[in-house]
Protein backbone atom coordinates (compact mmCIF):
# COMPACT_ATOMS: atom_id res chain seq x y z
CA UNK A 1 0.00 0.00 0.00
CA UNK A 2 1.23 3.47 -0.98
CA UNK A 3 -0.40 4.49 1.93
CA UNK A 4 1.61 2.22 4.49
CA UNK A 5 5.13 3.04 2.25
CA UNK A 6 7.92 2.22 4.75
CA UNK A 7 10.70 4.61 4.87
CA UNK A 8 14.18 4.59 2.52
CA UNK A 9 16.66 3.14 4.86
CA UNK A 10 19.30 4.12 2.74
CA UNK A 11 18.43 7.85 4.18
CA UNK A 12 18.95 6.38 7.74
CA UNK A 13 22.52 6.85 8.95
CA UNK A 14 23.55 4.19 12.03
CA UNK A 15 22.45 7.10 14.71
CA UNK A 16 18.84 6.95 13.38
CA UNK A 17 18.81 10.47 11.52
CA UNK A 18 16.81 10.77 8.56
CA UNK A 19 15.76 13.60 5.95
CA UNK A 20 12.52 15.60 7.65
CA UNK A 21 10.14 13.63 4.74
CA UNK A 22 11.28 10.57 6.16
CA UNK A 23 9.90 11.67 9.56
CA UNK A 24 6.84 12.84 8.59
CA UNK A 25 6.23 9.59 6.58
CA UNK A 26 7.90 7.12 9.75
CA UNK A 27 4.80 9.39 11.55
CA UNK A 28 2.00 9.11 9.24
CA UNK A 29 2.61 5.20 9.11
CA UNK A 30 2.65 4.80 12.66
CA UNK A 31 -0.44 7.00 13.04
CA UNK A 32 -2.10 4.71 10.81
CA UNK A 33 -1.28 1.58 12.52
CA UNK A 34 -2.15 2.84 15.65
CA UNK A 35 -5.74 4.33 14.21
CA UNK A 36 -5.98 0.40 12.43
CA UNK A 37 -5.64 -1.65 15.99
CA UNK A 38 -7.61 1.42 18.12
CA UNK A 39 -10.64 0.92 14.82
CA UNK A 40 -10.43 -2.95 15.64
CA UNK A 41 -10.43 -2.45 19.28
CA UNK A 42 -13.76 -0.29 18.79
CA UNK A 43 -15.37 -2.91 17.11
CA UNK A 44 -14.78 -5.29 19.82
CA UNK A 45 -16.22 -3.35 22.37
CA UNK A 46 -18.80 -3.21 20.43
CA UNK A 47 -19.64 -6.82 19.99
CA UNK A 48 -19.18 -6.87 23.95
CA UNK A 49 -20.74 -3.56 24.37
CA UNK A 50 -23.63 -5.27 26.65
CA UNK A 51 -21.45 -7.07 29.60
CA UNK A 52 -18.71 -3.73 29.67
CA UNK A 53 -22.29 -1.42 29.75
CA UNK A 54 -22.98 -3.08 33.01
CA UNK A 55 -18.97 -3.43 34.11
CA UNK A 56 -18.55 0.34 33.22
CA UNK A 57 -21.96 1.85 35.78
CA UNK A 58 -21.54 -0.76 38.46
CA UNK A 59 -19.44 2.05 40.07
CA UNK A 60 -22.44 4.63 39.84
CA UNK A 61 -24.97 2.12 40.95
CA UNK A 62 -23.17 1.30 44.20
CA UNK A 63 -24.06 4.48 45.01
CA UNK A 64 -27.62 5.72 46.46
CA UNK A 65 -27.84 8.43 44.56
CA UNK A 66 -28.40 6.21 41.65
CA UNK A 67 -32.03 4.63 42.56
CA UNK A 68 -33.49 8.20 43.73
CA UNK A 69 -35.42 8.43 40.17
CA UNK A 70 -36.61 4.52 40.28
CA UNK A 71 -36.10 2.98 43.75
CA UNK A 72 -34.42 -0.70 43.62
CA UNK A 73 -32.93 0.34 40.15
CA UNK A 74 -30.28 1.83 39.13
CA UNK A 75 -30.74 4.93 36.51
CA UNK A 76 -28.78 6.58 33.95
CA UNK A 77 -31.16 9.39 32.19
CA UNK A 78 -30.58 9.70 27.98
CA UNK A 79 -31.18 13.46 26.60
CA UNK A 80 -31.76 12.66 23.12
CA UNK A 81 -32.73 10.90 20.12
CA UNK A 82 -28.84 10.66 19.28
CA UNK A 83 -27.12 9.57 22.35
CA UNK A 84 -28.17 5.86 22.86
CA UNK A 85 -25.53 5.70 19.54
CA UNK A 86 -23.33 8.03 20.91
CA UNK A 87 -23.46 5.78 24.11
CA UNK A 88 -22.34 2.87 22.01
CA UNK A 89 -19.45 4.68 20.38
CA UNK A 90 -18.18 6.02 23.65
CA UNK A 91 -18.29 2.69 25.38
CA UNK A 92 -16.83 1.26 22.46
CA UNK A 93 -14.08 3.66 22.52
CA UNK A 94 -13.16 2.78 26.09
CA UNK A 95 -12.43 -0.94 25.00
CA UNK A 96 -10.62 -0.06 21.66
CA UNK A 97 -8.29 2.37 23.92
CA UNK A 98 -7.58 -0.19 26.05
CA UNK A 99 -7.36 -2.85 24.06
CA UNK A 100 -5.05 -1.56 21.37
CA UNK A 101 -3.06 -0.16 24.13
CA UNK A 102 -0.19 -2.67 23.15
CA UNK A 103 0.07 -1.36 19.59
CA UNK A 104 -0.13 2.18 19.83
CA UNK A 105 2.55 2.56 23.23
CA UNK A 106 4.66 0.34 20.86
CA UNK A 107 4.57 2.97 17.89
CA UNK A 108 4.80 5.29 20.05
CA UNK A 109 7.91 3.90 21.40
CA UNK A 110 9.03 3.03 17.51
CA UNK A 111 8.75 6.01 16.47
CA UNK A 112 11.61 7.30 19.22
CA UNK A 113 13.55 4.09 18.85
CA UNK A 114 15.39 5.00 15.22
CA UNK A 115 17.00 7.93 17.18
CA UNK A 116 18.70 5.62 19.81
CA UNK A 117 21.90 4.07 19.38
CA UNK A 118 21.86 0.49 19.05
CA UNK A 119 23.15 -0.35 23.06
CA UNK A 120 20.39 1.51 23.85
CA UNK A 121 17.69 0.06 21.52
CA UNK A 122 18.11 -3.16 23.48
CA UNK A 123 15.79 -1.89 26.18
CA UNK A 124 12.65 -1.44 23.67
CA UNK A 125 11.22 -5.19 25.31
CA UNK A 126 11.62 -4.09 29.14
CA UNK A 127 10.28 -0.69 28.12
CA UNK A 128 7.21 -1.89 26.61
CA UNK A 129 6.15 -5.18 29.24
CA UNK A 130 6.86 -2.64 31.25
CA UNK A 131 4.47 0.90 29.60
CA UNK A 132 1.70 -1.27 29.14
CA UNK A 133 1.06 -2.93 32.58
CA UNK A 134 1.25 0.65 34.13
CA UNK A 135 -1.59 2.04 31.68
CA UNK A 136 -3.75 -0.90 33.09
CA UNK A 137 -2.59 -0.65 35.99
CA UNK A 138 -3.69 2.72 36.39
CA UNK A 139 -7.11 2.41 34.70
CA UNK A 140 -7.56 -0.26 36.70
CA UNK A 141 -6.82 1.83 39.91
CA UNK A 142 -9.42 4.97 38.72
CA UNK A 143 -12.13 2.52 38.46
CA UNK A 144 -11.67 1.06 41.31
CA UNK A 145 -11.84 4.45 43.30
CA UNK A 146 -14.66 5.08 41.27
CA UNK A 147 -17.27 4.76 43.24
CA UNK A 148 -15.89 6.56 46.45
CA UNK A 149 -15.39 9.72 44.35
CA UNK A 150 -18.63 9.67 42.95
CA UNK A 151 -20.10 9.12 46.42
CA UNK A 152 -17.84 12.31 47.81
CA UNK A 153 -19.15 14.62 44.55
CA UNK A 154 -22.69 13.48 44.83
CA UNK A 155 -22.78 13.94 48.51
CA UNK A 156 -22.71 17.32 48.19
CA UNK A 157 -26.64 17.12 46.51
CA UNK A 158 -29.43 19.10 49.06
CA UNK A 159 -31.37 16.52 50.47
CA UNK A 160 -34.67 17.45 48.40
CA UNK A 161 -32.49 17.16 45.33
CA UNK A 162 -33.09 13.70 43.03
CA UNK A 163 -29.76 12.81 40.91
CA UNK A 164 -30.66 12.46 37.05
CA UNK A 165 -27.31 11.89 35.44
CA UNK A 166 -27.23 11.84 32.06
CA UNK A 167 -25.32 9.00 30.22
CA UNK A 168 -23.16 10.93 28.34
CA UNK A 169 -21.68 13.14 31.40
CA UNK A 170 -20.93 9.62 33.62
CA UNK A 171 -19.13 7.85 30.43
CA UNK A 172 -17.11 11.70 29.87
CA UNK A 173 -16.35 10.83 33.62
CA UNK A 174 -15.34 7.40 33.31
CA UNK A 175 -13.33 7.86 30.00
CA UNK A 176 -11.39 10.86 31.08
CA UNK A 177 -10.73 8.75 34.65
CA UNK A 178 -9.06 5.78 32.67
CA UNK A 179 -7.58 7.83 29.96
CA UNK A 180 -5.67 10.18 33.06
CA UNK A 181 -4.56 7.82 35.38
CA UNK A 182 -3.64 5.37 32.74
CA UNK A 183 -1.01 7.99 31.18
CA UNK A 184 0.10 9.69 34.66
CA UNK A 185 1.42 5.78 35.17
CA UNK A 186 3.51 6.41 32.32
CA UNK A 187 5.19 9.26 33.31
CA UNK A 188 7.66 8.03 35.67
CA UNK A 189 8.72 5.41 32.99
CA UNK A 190 9.50 8.29 30.45
CA UNK A 191 12.14 9.88 33.04
CA UNK A 192 13.77 6.35 33.14
CA UNK A 193 13.51 6.29 29.71
CA UNK A 194 15.41 9.88 29.41
CA UNK A 195 18.00 8.61 31.76
CA UNK A 196 18.51 5.51 29.80
CA UNK A 197 19.26 7.84 26.84
CA UNK A 198 21.81 9.91 29.13
CA UNK A 199 18.88 13.06 28.51
CA UNK A 200 18.50 12.72 32.18
CA UNK A 201 20.73 12.65 35.44
CA UNK A 202 19.98 11.26 38.34
CA UNK A 203 21.65 14.21 40.02
CA UNK A 204 18.75 16.47 38.43
CA UNK A 205 16.00 14.52 39.29
CA UNK A 206 17.10 14.71 43.11
CA UNK A 207 17.80 18.55 42.64
CA UNK A 208 14.48 18.82 41.74
CA UNK A 209 12.59 15.93 44.03
CA UNK A 210 10.66 18.68 46.05
CA UNK A 211 9.28 20.67 43.48
CA UNK A 212 8.65 17.45 41.30
CA UNK A 213 6.68 15.81 44.04
CA UNK A 214 4.53 19.39 45.07
CA UNK A 215 3.64 19.54 41.55
CA UNK A 216 2.31 16.06 40.80
CA UNK A 217 -0.18 16.74 44.02
CA UNK A 218 -0.92 20.02 42.01
CA UNK A 219 -1.37 18.27 38.86
CA UNK A 220 -3.58 15.80 40.68
CA UNK A 221 -6.02 18.40 42.01
CA UNK A 222 -6.07 20.70 38.49
CA UNK A 223 -6.47 17.15 36.14
CA UNK A 224 -9.09 14.92 37.83
CA UNK A 225 -12.38 15.28 36.36
CA UNK A 226 -14.38 16.16 40.21
CA UNK A 227 -11.28 17.68 42.16
CA UNK A 228 -12.17 15.92 45.66
CA UNK A 229 -9.21 14.73 47.58
CA UNK A 230 -9.72 11.32 47.15
CA UNK A 231 -9.21 11.39 43.83
CA UNK A 232 -6.25 13.67 43.69
CA UNK A 233 -4.89 11.56 46.32
CA UNK A 234 -5.36 8.40 44.56
CA UNK A 235 -3.80 9.52 41.73
CA UNK A 236 -0.68 12.05 42.90
CA UNK A 237 0.17 8.82 45.97
CA UNK A 238 1.06 5.93 43.48
CA UNK A 239 3.03 8.67 40.80
CA UNK A 240 5.08 9.70 44.06
CA UNK A 241 5.54 6.46 44.52
CA UNK A 242 6.56 5.39 41.02
CA UNK A 243 8.56 8.53 40.98
CA UNK A 244 10.61 7.09 43.93
CA UNK A 245 11.21 3.97 41.83
CA UNK A 246 11.94 5.72 39.01
CA UNK A 247 14.99 7.56 40.46
CA UNK A 248 15.58 4.66 42.28
CA UNK A 249 16.90 2.90 39.26
CA UNK A 250 18.58 5.68 37.90
CA UNK A 251 20.35 6.13 41.07
CA UNK A 252 21.55 2.34 40.77
CA UNK A 253 22.12 2.36 37.48
CA UNK A 254 24.68 5.21 37.52
CA UNK A 255 26.40 4.02 40.44
CA UNK A 256 26.49 0.57 38.13
CA UNK A 257 28.11 2.99 35.45
CA UNK A 258 29.63 5.95 36.72
CA UNK A 259 29.42 9.13 34.37
CA UNK A 260 33.16 10.38 33.23
CA UNK A 261 33.03 13.86 34.84
CA UNK A 262 35.43 15.13 31.96
CA UNK A 263 33.19 14.30 29.28
CA UNK A 264 30.41 16.64 30.32
CA UNK A 265 30.06 19.78 29.42
CA UNK A 266 29.39 23.13 31.49
CA UNK A 267 26.14 24.81 30.33
CA UNK A 268 28.46 27.84 28.85
CA UNK A 269 30.65 25.76 27.21
CA UNK A 270 30.12 24.06 23.20
CA UNK A 271 30.31 21.21 22.20
CA UNK A 272 33.52 20.69 19.70
CA UNK A 273 32.62 20.17 16.13
CA UNK A 274 33.27 16.72 14.00
CA UNK A 275 35.08 18.15 10.91
CA UNK A 276 35.56 14.56 9.90
CA UNK A 277 32.30 13.86 8.53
Amino acid sequence: MALLKRPNKAAVDDEGRMPLMEHLRELRNRLVYAILALIVGVIVGFLFFEPVWVFLKEPFCDNAAAQQLRPGQCTLVTGGIFQSFFTTLKVSAMVGILVSSPVWIYQIWAFVTPALYRNEKRYSVTFLSIAVPLFLLGAALAYIIMDTSLAILLGFMPADTVAAIQINEYLDYVLIMLVIFGVSFELPLMLVFLNVIGVLSHATVKKHRRTVVFLMFVFGAIITPGGDPLTMMALAAPMVILYFAAEGFMYLRERRRPVDPDALLSDDEAAPLDLDD
